[in-house]
């Protein structure tokens, strides 16, 4: 029995939905998706994943349809064949991102099949190349798997997935091993045994790290792997647009990816036995981000469209203390497109928050002080800087010793001289930013999810790990983790699956090809490219305002009233200017994204009545045990309608 009860609200289709079965279900239709929150006591991650994400070989009723003369062709795996208006390629396996999770699963499946790595700009730019902090992983014997295991928890509010983290805890010595056995170079101690930072939320020391560049020397070592492998295509510069799904009963199953090589705007399409989405997060959404400019959400805005089961976007993490330009002596000559992360490692190593009168202040808070977990001391910057009415507050190292400064943090000391601020004297102005999602597409633990053929590992999967809040220098070794694991079932996967998806003529054709638009001269086209930068700006200001550190149903509602306005605006400006449903280009699909991560977060955010880890809430300020339950965003395409949330291959061509 099913009871539909309306509530007034009119707000992206919002319902109440209570079913009779093993539990009373809460069902949220928001943003053309219907959140599942099951009110049972005992809720295993992993078991209802595994359930609900039961990995499925391709279907014969696809395969069975089409011709036999194409169900009969050879494999053809890498070769590019010219149709039409633009380019396909086939591979067993295509990879959407080049960080360390897209990296180390290609380096896996290359030995099983043709890979292509699709990145949207230069390979390494990615979040893998901006983590300063390290990798967290049990090397030292005072130390133990259950400890990291209680520390994540903790760390998550109790909303992780015990099974998940004990997984990932057990699982990430060998990973590390691995990297170093690939030629990743990490610093040693006097002892000739690998140096353990700590950070904050951890009660050991066990961040292996390089330095503070500890990203860069991963994507380093990763990449002259992949340059190495024959069997690895790279393709820089091709922007994901949607991902290429059929329909089998009630299954969809993921065929690929088309993408815009945007350095000649043309269209060229991957298909694939196997497709791994490790694309990252959605950083921009904000105005001030860590985040490189590529993190646009694109990933789980595709997976959105794609009818994939998104989670827990409203956990997002804002990292305490990114550089506050507006403290430094020497200002930046330029806005940056990214936010200057000032590492955990700081505070782990004895750093030290005062707010501008040089007043220390995290012990008020949390007595674990500045090693309290991030949500916790980013609120509390928060919270000084608006009862101070100041725009940031410092962070000091100074009181180290200077060779022992400069010899962990060589990168941030570079970076801030360059700014007339030594960071062996003065103490580091920082301010909150945008940082990681805890919450993105939904998959079990083997990377699978509820799509066919689709895999995700990294920032943009949703695992059950973190939680409602990232414990430092866990999400490195969530992605090698899960990168690993995801492996087996992928070549399971692309040993069952037809050669149908090598014909030529066959079902890289069933999709309409998106275009380019030629069609429009270009004054209109520099008109839609300011408009839509203006909009990106109006949209990051409403989810600062609005979404931020703290929140409140009535902003929450404002932000959601706004953002519709807002995209409605934006849509109308487009289509009356001659944009078409099945036009492409990067500043356009990236608002498109951007859109759609945001609502997704929003919505999410408005679904959780408590306060829990990253989510806080001044109406519902206290956990609730009942609500320890993560938020499940199930697709709902007809209640649906803007642009942002459907696929551009469902859309009749104009």
């Amino acid at each position: 029995m099913t009871t539909v009860l309306p509530t007034g609200s009119g707000k992206f289709g919002y319902k109440v939905t209570l079913s009779k079965g093993k539990g009373w279900r809460k069902s949220y239709s928001v943003s053309g998706a219907a959140f599942n929150i099951c009110i049972q006591k005992e809720l295993s991650w992993s078991c209802s994943v595994s359930k609900l994400l039961q990995t499925q070989t391709c279907s014969s009723s696809f395969h069975s349809a089409l011709p036999k003369t194409l169900r009969s062709r050879p494999q053809r795996n890498g070769i590019t064949l010219c149709l039409g208006n633009g380019t396909t390629r086939f591979f067993d396996f295509a990879v959407i991102g080049s960080g360390v999770a897209g990296l180390r699963y290609a380096l896996e499946v290359a030995k099983h099949g043709s890979v292509a790595v699709i990145t949207k700009a230069e390979p390494h730019e990615s979040n893998t190349n901006y983590a300063q902090g390290g990798v967290s992983a049990v090397l030292c014997p005072s130390d133990s798997v259950e400890s990291h295991v209680r520390d994540t928890i903790i760390a998550g509010a109790y909303l992780c997935d015990e099974e998940t983290v004990r997984v990932v805890c057990t699982e990430g010595p060998d990973r590390i091993r691995e990297l170093i056995a690939m030629g990743a170079s990490f610093d040693h101690g006097e002892d000739g045994n690998l140096h353990l930072a700590r950070e904050g939320g951890h009660s050991h020391h066990r961040i292996v790290h390089a330095a503070d560049m500890t990203g860069r020397e991963i994507e380093r070592a990763l990449l002259q792997a992949v340059v190495n492998d024959p069997n690895i295509h790279m393709f820089e510069h091709h922007f994901a647009i949607d991902l290429l799904t059929s329909q089998d009963g009630e299954d969809t199953v993921c065929h690929g990816v088309d993408t815009l090589n945007t350095e000649t705007q043309e269209v060229v399409r991957f298909i694939s036995k196997v497709t791994l989405l490790a694309s990252g997060g959605a950083g921009h959404i904000y105005p001030s981000t860590t985040n490189p400019p590529v993190a646009t959400g694109d990933g789980i805005a595709m997976a959105h469209r794609a009818e994939a089961v998104i989670s827990n976007m409203e956990f997002v993490q804002f990292h305490p203390t990114a550089l506050a330009d507006e403290g430094l002596p020497v200002k930046p000559s330029r806005r940056r497109e990214n936010a200057f992360l000032i590492t955990e490692a700081v505070r782990g190593d004895g750093g030290i928050l005062y707010n501008l009168s040089m007043e220390r202040f995290m012990s008020l808070y949390d007595k674990r002080a500045e090693l309290a977990p991030r949500d916790v001391v980013a609120r509390s910057i928060d919270d000084q800087l608006k009862k101070r009415n100041e725009k940031y507050v410092l962070l000091d190292i100074s009181h180290k010793p200077r060779e022992e400064i400069l010899s962990h943090f060589p990168n941030i000391a570079a970076e801030c001289l360059q700014y007339g601020l030594d960071i062996t004297r003065d103490p580091i102005p920082v301010v909150p930013a945008a940082h990681y999602m805890c919450g993105g597409v939904r998959a079990g633990l083997e990377g699978e999810t509820n799509v066919k053929g689709l895999y995700v590992a990294g920032e943009v999967a949703c695992t059950g790990l973190h939680g409602a809040n990232r414990l430092a220098s866990n999400s490195l070794l969530e992605a090698l983790v899960f990168a690993r694991r995801a492996v087996q079932p992928s070549i399971n996967h692309m040993a069952s699956s037809s050669d149908i998806f090598q014909a030529i003529d066959g079902p890289s054709n069933l999709w309409a090809r998106p275009v380019v638009p030629s069609s429009l001269n270009g004054n209109v086209v520099g008109d839609i490219l300011r408009i839509t930068g203006r909009v990106r700006r109006e949209l990051q200001s409403i989810m600062w305002e609005y979404v931020g550190i703290v929140r409140s149903t009535t902003r929450l509602e404002n932000a959601e009233q706004r953002i519709r306005e807002l995209e409605a605006e934006w849509e109308t400006y487009l289509f009356e200017r001659g944009w078409e449903p099945t036009m492409v280009g990067l500043e356009a699909c990236e608002m498109r994204n951007l859109f759609c991560c945001a609502k997704l977060v929003v919505s999410s955010a408005l679904a959780r009545h408590e306060s829990r880890g990253l989510h806080y809430t001044v109406d519902f300020p206290h956990l609730e045990e009942s609500k320890r339950l993560p938020t499940i965003i199930f697709p709902c395409s007809s209640l649906d309608t803007t642009w942002s949330n459907r696929q551009l291959h469902r859309q009749p061509i104009c």
